[in-house]
């Protein structure tokens, strides 16, 4: 899939008193790596707590915000993080802004126990969510209309909900993968190399992007034959053997694991890998096309072009431009 680049995003981050300082960089750090990687400023973001004053997280380190919680006809996405004793941040006046500025905005997450925020104010009622392992059946029992799913994740429509920390890691991911593409969303895994089991039907399953363990060991024999082949790519016939499956096997097999083809995920290790010696190096294009497996310096710019909508040449301008 090609990075189709949309106009800048920003996020309305509503922190309430006592989350995890974790759960706060799960949110706004893939946001910051996609902008790093992309080499422009993709996302935006601003910080409030209700009372304006800086947050106490339960690590004892303070955040800095922007400034008291107080919408009016904002649309950008708000993201409501609670940790621990959310019901006393629960008060009538956030339930009531809450229940105001949902009128207008694009979609809003609970994050954590954001969940229970947003159930409080009846902005779940009617949609699919989940919420932390250790509170789902609480939760289930406490607001039954209210459709709960077992994953780290749910996405319905203009609400989202999170099972903690890693889950909203796996959630920002996806949200850049929807809107930037399959390529961005994997080097922005890769460099939080972060590892999780994963089991199909079970809590812990969690989007196969970057260098996650995988369960499937011929997918990820064939995964790490592509990430030390990125110079010379091998066939698709090639891969399938050395995994020891057939080459329709192994492309069954990626679509269900990674959910993306074969080709899909070799060609966005070698773009990302180029980009990366066009943004950080002074190599020539040819050399750089070499050292990624293109057959010429045209044929690399033409993918390059299609996959990030700009030619090699525009993007070390514009970083040029930026430094």
């Amino acid at each position: 899939m090609a990075e189709a680049f949309a106009d800048e995003q920003h996020f309305d981050i509503l922190v309430l008193p006592e989350t995890n300082l974790i759960l706060v960089a799960s949110v706004i750090e893939p946001l910051r790596a996609a902008n790093r990687i992309a080499g422009r400023e993709l996302y935006r973001w601003a910080l409030y707590s209700p009372d304006g004053q800086s947050i106490e997280t339960k690590a004892g380190v303070p955040i800095p915000v922007s400034g008291s919680f107080r919408p009016a006809r904002e649309t950008d996405p708000l993201f409501v993080l609670s940790s621990y004793n959310w019901k006393k941040s629960a008060t009538r006046e956030l339930k009531f802004q809450l229940s105001q500025t949902a009128r207008h905005r694009s979609l809003i997450a609970g994050i954590e126990a954001g969940s229970f925020i947003l159930a409080e104010t009846s902005l779940l009622d009617g949609f699919s969510a989940t919420t932390h392992w250790e509170d789902f059946e609480d939760f289930a029992a406490a607001y039954p209309q209210v459709s709960m799913i077992r994953e780290r994740f749910v996405i319905d429509g203009k609400r989202i909900t999170t099972g903690g920390s890693l889950p909203t890691l796996d959630l920002m991911l996806e949200l850049i993968r929807r809107a930037h593409g399959y390529s961005l969303a994997l080097e922005v895994s890769r460099l939080f190399i972060y590892e999780q089991e994963r089991t199909r039907g079970d809590l812990l399953q969690v989007p196969a992007i970057g260098n996650m363990r995988i369960v499937d060991t011929r997918v990820q024999a064939a995964v790490k034959l592509m990430e030390e082949t990125v110079e010379a790519p091998l066939p698709l016939a090639r891969l399938a053997k050395r995994a020891g499956v057939s080459a329709r096997h192994l492309q069954d097999l990626f679509n269900d694991v990674m959910g993306v083809a074969p080709r899909e995920h070799y060609l966005a290790l070698r773009l990302n890998a180029a980009r990366r010696k066009v943004i950080e190096t002074r190599a020539t294009f040819a050399d750089i096309a070499a050292a990624t497996g293109f057959n010429s310096a045209s044929a690399f710019s033409r993918s390059y072009r299609t996959h990030y909508r700009e030619s090699p040449s525009d993007t070390r301008r514009r970083v040029k431009v930026k430094a």
